[in-house]
């Protein structure tokens, strides 16, 4: 029997965007803004919008074509639970993701720790599913580190380091010799000439305090 297709299950990281009230064009500029900050790292990036706040029915195509205008892509949209609203939605092609799919994202519940031990080199990409990630080597430039958990790196960090990957806000990044692209965590994120230069080539400890980040020397 010829299989031209199976389904499997898999995980990706996806961001939220978070509309806090109706106006579409200046959430554009806002997130145009953010963006320009980092283009690379948003080109056709997954997008899933939370409309929880918004006062009116949301014209969905026209938030499609909105937003799609800053390089990324809707794909879905959470905080809805008026039937009209879900149905239109889908009939513009957006994903619902429900309440039921988010307290599975934030389970705390960890099942084990994904250990490296080899280098991660520029354009590879390790993921560890509800873990702690804990890289014993280093990190090139290019490269990505993505875990559910925190993340340990007994080397040097070049690349991107993203904890809490989905959406979990008392996860951390550990680090013996900080010389990042980029540092995120559950979303909230700094790129490399946003490190303070203090910390360069240092041992650090990131974690999120008052919805920003937050950076300390690491106590060896």
């Amino acid at each position: 029997m010829i299989r031209n297709a199976e389904l499997k299950g898999s995980s990706f990281t996806l961001s939220v965007l978070h509309l806090f009230d109706d106006d579409l064009l200046g959430a554009m500029r806002t997130l145009s803004e953010k963006i320009n900050q980092a283009p690379a790292f948003f080109e056709s990036a997954p997008v899933v919008i939370d409309i929880s706040r918004l006062h009116k029915k949301p014209d969905f195509s026209m938030l499609k074509t909105i937003i799609a205008q800053t390089g990324v892509l809707v794909v879905g949209i959470t905080g809805c639970k008026q039937n009209d609203i879900r149905k239109a939605a889908k009939e513009a092609g957006l994903a619902i993701m429900s309440p039921a799919n988010q307290n599975r994202v934030n389970d705390p519940i960890q099942t084990h720790t994904k250990i490296i031990t080899t280098p991660i080199r520029s354009g590879q990409q390790v993921y560890a599913k509800n873990a702690d990630l804990v890289i014993l080597n280093h990190v090139s430039a290019g490269a990505e580190v993505i875990a559910d958990g925190s993340i340990h790196i007994y080397g040097v960090l070049r690349g991107r380091a993203i904890a809490g990957a989905n959406g979990r806000r008392d996860t951390h990044i550990f680090c013996l010799n900080l010389q990042s692209e980029l540092l995120s965590i559950a979303g909230t994120y700094w790129l490399s000439e946003t490190i303070p230069d203090i910390y360069a080539a240092k041992s650090v400890r990131i974690s999120l305090l008052n919805n920003a980040l937050d950076i300390k020397h690491l106590t060896l």
